[in-house]
């Protein structure tokens, strides 16, 4: 690898911008440390887990930047772009990667409320009377 690779990550409303280069092992989010910025520890093994699977959590830097969102799908946006970092960064990984499930991107999101209705789907209160 001549010099750091890039990708997007997406899902829900978050956008992820992943920079992936060879270093120590840190990840960085929004200029945090990822374990600062995620306090959840399945959040954080969401970040961790394109890196576990391909065996690069020492070996690799990540600096991400992340809008939009809550926290669920900003992890998940991360990990969907460290994914594909990583398949650009070397093919072999992506058989691997697809077989986890993290070459796929989720594309369900919050549905529009409808007028005339209380939410997206649900509807007020009947009365016959």
């Amino acid at each position: 690898m001549e010099k750091q690779k890039n990708a997007v990550g997406r899902r829900k409303e978050a956008v992820a911008r992943v920079y992936l280069s060879k270093g120590a092992g840190s990840i960085t989010v929004n200029g945090k440390e990822y374990k600062a910025y995620f306090p959840i520890m399945y959040l954080q093994n969401q970040v961790e887990l394109p890196l576990k699977v391909t065996e690069n959590l020492t070996a690799m830097d990540v600096v991400v930047n992340v809008q939009g969102g809550g926290p669920k799908g900003q992890a998940e946006a991360i990990k969907m772009g460290v994914a594909r970092a990583l398949v650009e960064m070397n093919a072999e990984y992506k058989p691997m990667l697809k077989k986890e499930g993290l070459m796929t991107r989720d594309d369900r999101s919050v549905e529009r409320k409808k007028f005339g209705k209380r939410k997206a789907r649900r509807s007020f209160q009947f009365s016959k009377r």
